[in-house]
């Protein structure tokens, strides 16, 4: 059996903060790895990794001329998406990871991880990633070290973050501190044993704790569970931290949008999964005139900056998108993006010269495919191609809309938030805030329904505050509480406008009211005219709503009746849409804001009150 006695092959070890050090050591004795290398992030040291994963065959390299320096990877069926049972908020506190979150004893889990993480990286190389989340000339850079003992995520980090030399020199330079990040497949190695493609260990634990701001990832290679900077840091951690900080760490992408006057505004959103949260980051416009650019298609970073106006950065350097879905007729710019190379993908299926695909790829199905599993496929398969969580991996400078101000370390002024769920009735196409505490009333009571995609019933409603329900790092109804405090922290003229968006309103027969995708650009145009005064809106219940002839619709195949039907706020329908609301805030107890079950209050008087008038 290994021993950290033994001669361990460390490789080079640069000048680093005594902290971070001091913590190598400590995680190298307990792991018992064979090598240690700090990553330098540079392309070498990439192409080396990825010739290394290509024999191993964890990595399978495409057609250079299909996708230039790009490859594909499949993982262990076992170990194919965010395990949220097995996520846990070890606050010191119970009470404050909240009823949203699992929590466990800090020192219990302590104790169990380190039995976990004991050898756990024996007969392989120990990598450690410095990285930075969002700018290194930010003015409070926020810096992570992810310690890996997984090849795949130090590839996936280098696309995904700003990692390695530069980083580190920066953090010497600040003697600053960081957020520890320890992940291991969970599956050492005996010697002379042999090595699978895609290593990981039946027994997962993704665990964070928001008072060390620290992170211990177990047993899973895949997505959000390994690549520590993602959903671990830049949500669970990050929103602790904002809490303190004064600043929200949101799951929203960033858009900037111009006019035909050359006026730009710039917005976040938020959505659920399956909502349409990409597709709206890389919009393709379809409304004379106008352009939209973007800054990040997942996550916000939002202060408020000296000016008073709440500006927002997205601090990763690439996309990890689903790829089900995302294809030519619907992101022409995400799949520009992808085929221009550098990409890794995870759960396709490969084309027989060389290439990927997945469904909604192309409106053309491939006659011969190799699925994700390694199968022959065809279209008379009863199994998709590619696994439905199936994923690209690609830097985001590669957007051709990318906008200039991404690489803004202050960030850039929002003019709106938006949210967003999948709702077939009650909540209209748009709805405007009155105000801020109205817009996080929205926000806070956000939903969707269940699809086929999700396990369990189809059609069920199921809340989901900001779309953060997996993220917030402590208590749900203090998270709501921030929100409301960060709308006091400036003047309110200076706030961003809140608006509500449901793209998949449906008549009786069950059509889709509203045609989706570009011509979502129509309702962002809406919306920025709302804000500079020039569109009308009809005051509801409510919010306002577009009055009539204020939604541009030329050249659109939509009716006047199926508009008028998408922008309905119906009594009878709200009267159910209030009582879910009734049942999901008592879920917060004690720590559901005031102000928000005055809001509730509230809408429920102004329904009263109109039933009353007609």
């Amino acid at each position: 059996m290994h021993n950290f006695t033994e001669p361990v092959v460390r490789g080079f070890t640069p000048h680093a903060p005594a902290r971070l050090l001091q913590w190598v050591e400590q995680v190298a004795a307990m792991t018992t790895p064979d090598k240690i290398h700090w990553v330098d992030g540079s392309a070498a040291e990439y192409r080396k990794l990825t010739d290394e994963l290509v024999g191993a065959g964890t990595l399978v390299r495409l057609a250079d001329e299909k996708y230039p320096h790009s490859f594909a990877a499949f993982s262990d069926p076992d170990d194919v998406a965010r395990v949220e049972e097995q996520t846990f908020i070890c606050s010191e506190q119970e009470r404050d990871a909240g009823f949203t979150n699992n929590w466990m004893d800090p020192a219990t889990m302590k104790e169990k991880l380190r039995g976990l993480f004991t050898g756990s990286m024996r007969g392989r190389t120990m990598y450690v990633i410095p990285f930075v989340m969002g700018h290194l000339e930010a003015e409070n850079p926020k810096f992570g070290v992810e310690i890996t003992d997984s090849a795949y995520v130090v590839a996936s980090m280098h696309i995904m973050t700003r990692s390695g030399s530069d980083v580190l020199a920066k953090m010497n330079q600040l003697n600053a501190d960081f957020v520890p990040a320890l992940h291991s497949v969970g599956a050492p190695l005996e010697p002379g044993q042999a090595d699978v493609s895609w290593p990981c260990n039946a027994e997962k634990w993704i665990v964070h704790f928001p008072e060390e701001k620290s992170i211990w990832s177990y047993g899973s290679g895949y997505g959000g569970n390994a690549l520590l900077g993602k959903k671990c840091y830049s949500l669970r951690i990050a929103s602790a931290m904002a809490r303190q900080e004064d600043w929200l760490a949101e799951h929203m992408l960033i858009l900037k949008l111009t006019n035909p006057e050359g006026q730009s505004h710039f917005i976040s959103a938020a959505f659920p999964s399956a909502c349409g949260k990409t597709n709206l980051a890389l919009l393709n416009p379809t409304v004379e005139g106008w352009k939209v650019e973007t800054l990040g298609d997942d996550i916000a970073w939002i202060r408020v900056g000296k000016d008073g106006r709440l500006r927002a950065t997205n601090p990763e350097a690439g996309l990890f998108g689903v790829a089900p879905g995302t294809g030519w007729h619907t992101n022409p710019n995400a799949m520009d993006a992808i085929t221009k190379g550098n990409t890794i993908f995870t759960n396709v299926a490969l084309t027989d010269d060389g290439g990927v695909w997945w469904e909604g790829m192309t409106e053309e199905t491939p006659e011969h495919l190799t699925d994700w599993t390694g199968r022959e496929w065809t279209p008379a398969s009863s199994e998709p191609a590619a696994h439905p969580n199936s994923r690209f991996c690609t830097p985001i400078s590669q957007v051709d809309i990318l906008a200039a101000e991404y690489d803004d370390p202050d960030g850039v002024p929002l003019s709106a938030i938006f949210f967003g769920g999948r709702r077939k009735t009650t909540i209209p196409l748009v709805t405007q805030s009155r105000d801020w505490t109205s817009g996080v009333f929205m926000g806070s009571t956000l939903s969707s329904e269940t699809t086929a995609a999700a396990a369990g019933k189809v059609g069920v409603v199921r809340r989901d505050p900001m779309a953060m329900l997996p993220f917030i790092g402590y208590d749900a109804g203090d998270y709501l509480q921030h929100w409301l405090d960060i709308g006091k922290s400036t003047d309110t003229s200076k706030l961003p406008h809140i608006f509500l968006v449901n793209w998949f309103r449906r008549d009786a027969a069950g059509k889709f009211l509203w045609p989706g995708f570009g011509e979502n650009s129509r309702v962002l145009k809406w919306a920025i005219e709302r804000i500079e005064g020039t569109a009308a809106g009809i005051e509801t219940p409510i919010g306002y709503v577009p009055a009539p002839g204020s939604l541009d619709t030329a050249g659109l195949d939509v009716t006047d009746e199926d508009l008028s039907i998408a922008l309905d706020v119906d009594p009878e329908e709200w009267d159910q849409e209030i009582e879910s609301i009734k049942q999901w805030y008592a879920r917060f107890g004690d720590s559901l804001p005031k102000e928000l079950s005055a809001q509730l209050d509230v809408l429920t008087e102004r329904f009263t009150r109109s039933s009353s008038i007609s």
